[in-house]
């Protein structure tokens, strides 16, 4: 079937001291807000003119911008749909974060795994969402990104085990019921596949890919009215996005069987 889409002098040294100290904390407390600022500047940039970012994060990064203007030179790239190109340049940063002692190497090397996910680079992608779970192995959000990676390539089991491990972690998570919906069916099993979107759905009524998912399961049982009320609903919520066009597609599928 078709598929369903972070005393004087004693007196005066002091207060010296601790003027200057004051003057030096006051500065650092002014830079950190100037570089707050501008990698703001530059994140809302690429999401308007990816490219006008770059060679403004590059122009940063060459006076002294650091992790935060490389970071936004490399989301400026993916904004270009260099996918590639942007994970290969986070991929880079998380392993000088991870020699600079930085807290943030695990979100770094997640962002670089979804990234090598756009370029369609599976076996990279899951080498990446695998480190990063090496470093923090309870991380539910990694565990649902490598699922998804997995799934991209088909590998269904791999997915699903990842997924049942997210929810035996927290069985709330909506999105994981969603993903793990979709496991099921690519495995042939729609009962229990439609029970997780279900349950999604009674968690989050908005969740999205539970709501595309359920109207697949909906469609292979023969139910089209069902199926069409969920993918209705996806429309309603976010027409003009990604998963609107896949509701968009599924209902025009209706429309022609």
């Amino acid at each position: 079937m078709r598929g369903f889409q972070s005393k004087y002098i004693f007196v005066l040294i002091p207060i010296l001291f601790l003027t200057v100290f004051s003057v030096v904390i006051w500065s650092q407390k002014a830079i950190a807000r100037s570089e707050n600022q501008e990698y703001e500047a530059c994140l809302k940039l690429t999401r308007i003119e990816p490219e006008l970012a770059f060679e403004s994060a590059l122009s940063w990064r060459d006076k002294g911008g650091g992790f935060p203007a490389r970071h936004c030179a490399a989301l400026a790239l993916m904004g270009m749909k260099k996918y590639h190109l942007a994970a290969d340049r986070m991929e880079k940063i998380a392993e000088d974060m991870h020699a600079a002692g930085s807290k943030h190497v695990v979100a770094m090397l997640s962002q670089a795994a979804n990234s090598w996910l756009l370029a369609e680079q599976f076996p990279r992608a899951h080498a990446v969402a695998s480190a990063a779970l090496d470093l923090d192995p309870g991380n539910i959000d990694l565990l649902i990104d490598r699922s998804r990676i997995l799934a991209a390539a088909e590998n269904y089991q791999e997915a699903f085990n990842d997924l049942d491990l997210a929810l035996r972690l927290d069985p709330t998570r909506a999105d994981a019921l969603a993903f793990r919906a979709a496991a099921w069916r690519h495995l042939g099993n729609n009962e229990r596949a439609l029970e997780d979107a279900d349950l999604a759905l009674t968690l989050d009524p908005s969740q999205i890919d539970a709501l595309i998912e359920r109207g697949i399961l909906h469609r292979l049982m023969g139910n089209t009215e069902a199926a069409r009320d969920d993918w209705m609903t996806v429309l309603e919520i976010t027409p003009h996005s990604p998963a609107g066009e896949i509701a968009r597609r599924n209902i025009e599928k209706l429309e022609l069987d």
